[in-house]
Parts: structure tokens; C-alpha cells; sequence
């Protein structure tokens, strides 16, 4: 059963991880591994069929997202394309959710199809809940989740979600924690591109944020090889993002 700390985190009294994951039959995966955007999978419901001989089907609600127009549309196009991705709608009204999504440009969308092709309940089934949003890019998922059992048998349940569903999963971090949320300066930090990400920290690394700065923009542009005008762009946004309360 889980409680809330006095942050509004749940804690489930497990083992945190962050799990970086490959499946098959899967559009998400497939899709940003030829592309440059991203996907986020925020929740899953359940589609209503009128006819019983109609194929069994879910409807997801996601968030893509890029640095460009143009990525975010040839993501879409990609979803589209592949035979595992039913109707896609676009919504005009956000649901609330594209603030945190990564990218400057995003678009949600309800997307219809297999839960045959989901991995998430198998994960469910040898006891990872999973407690973010499942970040998708670059053909990888990244999972934030809490096993609730004991800590000596996530390998043996990692080897079973493995067999049961072909994946392959590497442990990217752990903690025992029992936080299965992330801390609100984690899901800011996620909001980031990954280029807005490094401009940021190696920001931080030469000390352009201490006082007096230890580095001009001049310098961090030649750093990374981008003109200033770029430079500035990347920096401003990442820390509009990270400044958003």
C-alpha cells in the first residue's frame, strides 16, 4: 500500500530504478529511431468497441516532442506509418501536460492500439510500478519505477520480464529511497532537450552562474561550437523551464 511524504510523493516502501528498455512491436520505439523527437506516454483507456468481433484495442494519450516544427511533424508522420499505430488524433486543447515535456515544440495525441504490443504489464506483473511518464527517444524507453518487493530479487524479476516479453532492460540508477516520485527540480531537469541540458550544466560547470561570472557567453558559444545567438537561445529556454514554478 502506498503513503504520501509531506512532499506529495508516494512511497511505496521499495526500491527505486530507473530502467533504460528496448521491446519489440513497438511504434514508439520504432518511430523515434528514425527520427529526432521524442515521445511521452502519460495514461491508458481502455476503447469501447460496439462490435464483439472487433479486435481487442487501447487508447493512449501522449506527448510528442522536438526542437522543431519540422522533427515533431516527421515524428507524427512516423507514427502514422507504422503498422503497429492505429488512428492518431491530434488534440487542439492541451490536457496540462505539454509544460513538462521536453522539446520546444510539442503536440498531443490520442493514439489507438495493440495492448498486446505493451510492455507495462508485464513490468506490473514481477512488481515494477511504474511512477513518471515513459520518456521514449532515440528507439530507447526510460522508465521510472518502484519494485515493491525485496531488493535481492530485482534481478530475478528483471530476468523474468525479459523472457516473458523479449525485451532487454539495463539499470541505469537505483535507490532504496522508497520514493517512487521524482523531486520537482528531477522533473524540471527532464523538461530539458538534451542540448538545452548540456548547454546548462557546462553553464554551471565554468562558473557562468557564479558572481563575479567565471565565463561570458562568448566563451561558453566557442565551448560548445555554437554562435551566441544560439548559445543565448538554448540557455534562455532551459532556465525559463527551470525557473517555472
Amino acid at each position: 500500500m502506498a503513503t504520501t511524504d509531506a512532499e506529495g510523493r508516494e512511497d511505496w516502501g521499495g526500491t527505486r530504478l530507473t530502467l533504460d528498455l528496448w521491446h519489440p512491436n513497438c511504434w514508439a520505439i520504432e518511430a523515434t529511431g528514425r527520427t529526432d523527437g521524442g515521445v511521452l506516454a502519460h495514461a491508458i483507456y481502455n476503447s469501447p468497441r460496439t462490435d464483439a468481433d472487433a479486435p481487442d484495442s487501447v487508447n493512449g494519450l501522449f506527448t510528442a516532442f522536438a526542437d522543431t516544427t519540422d522533427e515533431v511533424e516527421a515524428l507524427l508522420d512516423a507514427i502514422r506509418d507504422s503498422d503497429r499505430a492505429g488512428n492518431l488524433l491530434e488534440l487542439q486543447e492541451r490536457f496540462g501536460r505539454a509544460r513538462d515535456a521536453p522539446g520546444n515544440v510539442v503536440r498531443e495525441f490520442f493514439l489507438e492500439y495493440d495492448p498486446a504490443d505493451m510492455v507495462c504489464p508485464t513490468l506490473l506483473e514481477h512488481g515494477f510500478v511504474h511512477s513518471a511518464p515513459v520518456r521514449i527517444e532515440d528507439g530507447r524507453e526510460e522508465w521510472q519505477v518502484c519494485f515493491v518487493g525485496e531488493r535481492t530479487d530485482i534481478r530475478e524479476s528483471l530476468d523474468a520480464v525479459q523472457a516473458a516479453s523479449g525485451a532487454e532492460v539495463t539499470v541505469e540508477s537505483m535507490s532504496s529511497t522508497g520514493h517512487a516520485g521524482r523531486t520537482p527540480r528531477e522533473q524540471r531537469l527532464d523538461t530539458l532537450t538534451p542540448t538545452q541540458r548540456a548547454v546548462y550544466e557546462h553553464a554551471r560547470e565554468v562558473g557562468y552562474y557564479e558572481w563575479p561570472r567565471e565565463a561570458s557567453t562568448r566563451e561558453l558559444a566557442d565551448d560548445m561550437d555554437v554562435s551566441k545567438t544560439t548559445l543565448l537561445e538554448h540557455l534562455r529556454k532551459a532556465e525559463s523551464k527551470l525557473l517555472d514554478p
